[in-house]
């Protein structure tokens, strides 16, 4: 066997729970707060980095430039830049960017559902913890 396999031809699958798995870091990278957010609002089609930060509410120029780096990096985000004056950068996701946006929704549909109940339970826990 080749010494220079890659991971998925070496083990096609990975294993979050092991410690030094790099699935954990694709994890982070897209479960983060601004992860699933920019996820999300890239499956509405390409955008500009000035859209998504109008989009995000919150988010800080700095940190979108990170997390779309991340996700960039981890091939589910395509950044393509224009040799333009002033600068042109747009955003999509990717193939298997899609295919993690659509696993994403399922979770933030879910949360945005629940919320209500999810926050009377804060109240309820602050309560008891305060007694």
């Amino acid at each position: 066997m080749e010494k220079n396999m890659t991971m998925a031809e070496n083990n096609p699958r990975g294993n979050l729970m092991a410690m030094n798995c790099p699935s954990r870091e694709v994890l982070k990278h897209m479960t983060s707060k601004w992860g699933v957010l920019v996820l999300i609002a890239l499956e509405g089609g390409t955008h500009r980095f000035s859209e998504l930060r109008r989009a995000i509410g919150g988010v800080s120029e700095r940190m979108l430039a990170q997390t779309l780096q991340w996700l960039e990096g981890d091939g589910l985000v395509q950044r393509r830049a224009y040799d333009v004056v002033p600068p042109h950068v747009e955003y999509r996701l990717t193939a298997l960017g899609v295919e993690a946006a659509q696993r994403v929704r399922s979770l933030t549909d879910w949360i945005e559902a629940n919320a209500l109940h999810i926050s009377d339970n804060w109240s309820k826990n602050r309560a008891e913890v305060s007694k």
